[in-house]
């Protein structure tokens, strides 16, 4: 079906038609030339009327123009060209001609784009509802992701969708999860195992403790005192002498002895000090019980650290604890060391990543997030960025996302932040972000052969989040005080009370 001609200057990788009929933005066209089927996508349009120019002000001749040739208008619309259909969608090196007819992609060609050798299945394509959209699930696990949408767009759902399906391929997903949406959900692929948020300190970096304590590089003497306490009480876990305290309070309890015995020393005290500022904010982070966090994850499950019920800077604290030990255990085990490593990959979901990686803030979270984009694809550590303030997250750290699902955003300044993290989102596939509808997404990148538009997938199983339903609590909660009322009345009325 032809949908419009070819005008203008036609380039290697854009071209403008003009139709009298209206295709969808977002929709598929082929144009053939040279002996080439070249696929594009209709990326914006606009309707007019040569009669009706922008010029005209007489509003009286507008409604006579109207009345008589009402649907005397034009198409104007831009495609992006994608690449050559019989060549690995490699675009062609030659530009249409002028008045070169454009058509409708057929059903046989979309089903062939979007063949892929380990298919994540998105959903269908917001205007063919018949095709579906898969992803390849590589691309995704080896170069990030990034999934992006203002509140209520419908990002938690694409996020449980992608989890769902990369737990069919027997991935161990790691989510940091903020508000405790995935601790008690059901996956059709996957059961999911709950991680408790605490760090076994004997796992710890000196540097990791002494950045909680807020010991400055600079004060050495105060550093000195804090080593040995860190030291002995590592080497009391170690050896088993020590289990009865928390790691921070046997390190109190030994620089307290050390100073009894030393005399008074003010460096001393000021570490007991800060030391005990820190237990304010982590005591219940430490378990010198527990084994290396990393230990706990399951292949093939979706393993949840439930982060709900701690405050950012402990969050903080265990998203860059699990990140360098990663890193770190990864390197180990890619380069054959036969201690400390861990030998399978992972894929993080970061949820609220505008908290955990923030964009003009300084971080130890954002710090190895930072890092795990960068060198994670060497050692199979995934990584996926969630969030819905995209403006606020790390621009470095989002570069670094080679695949992005963006359901809607409205706010222009997310939108440029976005645009400048992804070398493929144009300017006019930007300007669809405030259309989509909820569960709408733009999705590009590296898993995907051809920038698309697709309507995700409901998730087929379970999980808590959303929107509360304040009204209907209320409610329940009007109705409970008046049961209650009326329960009271009526023992009293057994008893003989009589209102």
């Amino acid at each position: 079906m032809v949908v419009g001609y070819c005008v203008g200057e036609i380039s290697l990788s854009e071209l403008t038609f003009i139709s009298d009929k209206m295709p969808q933005v977002g929709e598929y066209v082929t144009v053939e030339y040279d002996g080439k089927k070249v696929l594009g996508m209709v990326e914006s349009l606009v309707r007019g009327n040569d009669s009706l120019n922008i010029d005209l002000h007489d509003v009286d001749a507008i409604q006579t123009i109207a009345r008589m040739g009402g649907k005397d208008y034009y198409i104007k619309g831009k495609v992006k060209l994608l690449g050559d259909v019989d060549d690995n969608l490699r675009l062609p090196r030659t530009p249409a001609l002028p008045g070169t007819p454009i058509k409708l992609a057929d059903k046989e060609i979309l089903d062939k784009v979007f063949k892929v050798k380990n298919p994540l299945r998105l959903g269908t394509l917001v205007n063919q509802e018949d095709i579906v959209v898969n992803v390849e699930a590589n691309p995704i696990l080896n170069r990030h992701l990034a999934i992006l949408a203002m509140t209520g767009a419908g990002k938690s759902n694409t996020v449980a969708v992608l989890i769902d399906q990369l737990i069919g391929y027997n991935v161990p997903v790691f989510v940091f999860d903020m508000h405790g949406e995935y601790k008690d959900a059901t996956f059709p692929n996957g059961d999911v195992n709950v991680i408790q948020p605490k760090i076994n300190p004997i796992y710890m970096s000196f540097y990791e403790i002494k950045r909680l304590v807020n010991i400055p590089n600079n004060a050495f003497v105060q550093e000195r005192h804090f080593r040995q306490a860190f030291n002995h009480v590592k080497n009391e876990i170690e050896a088993g002498t020590e289990s009865k305290h928390n790691f921070l309070d046997a390190m109190q309890n030994y620089l307290e002895i050390k100073s009894q015995e030393e005399g008074s020393d003010k460096q001393i005290v000021d570490v007991v000090n800060k030391i005990e500022d820190a237990k304010e904010k982590y005591n219940n982070l430490f378990d010198n019980n527990k084994g290396n966090i990393l230990t706990s994850i399951k292949i093939g499950h979706v393993n949840v650290l439930d982060l709900s019920q701690t405050d950012e800077s402990v969050a903080e604290v265990l998203v860059s604890h699990i990140m360098r030990n990663s890193l770190q255990r990864r390197k180990n085990a890619v380069h054959g060391h036969a201690k400390n490593t861990l030998d399978h990959p992972v894929f993080y979901i970061i949820e609220e990543a505008h908290i955990l990686a923030p964009n003009k803030r300084d971080s130890t979270s954002k710090h190895w997030i930072q890092r795990v984009a960068r060198e994670g694809r060497k050692f199979g550590l995934g990584l996926c960025l969630v969030s819905q303030s995209p403006k606020t997250v790390d621009h470095d750290a989002l570069s670094q996302m080679n695949n992005m699902i963006i359901l809607r955003l409205v706010e222009p300044e997310d939108q440029r932040h976005v645009q400048s993290a992804s070398e493929s989102l144009s300017k006019d596939l930007i300007n669809q972000l405030p259309s989509l509808n909820v569960g709408e997404a733009i999705v590009l990148g590296l898993m995907s052969k051809v920038p698309t538009l697709v309507k995700i997938d409901e998730f087929k199983g379970r999980r808590t989040g959303g929107d509360l339903d304040i009204i209907g609590d209320l409610a329940k909660l009007n109705e409970s005080e008046k049961s209650e009322i009326k329960r009271q009345e009526q023992e009293s009325l057994d008893l003989g009370y009589d209102y």
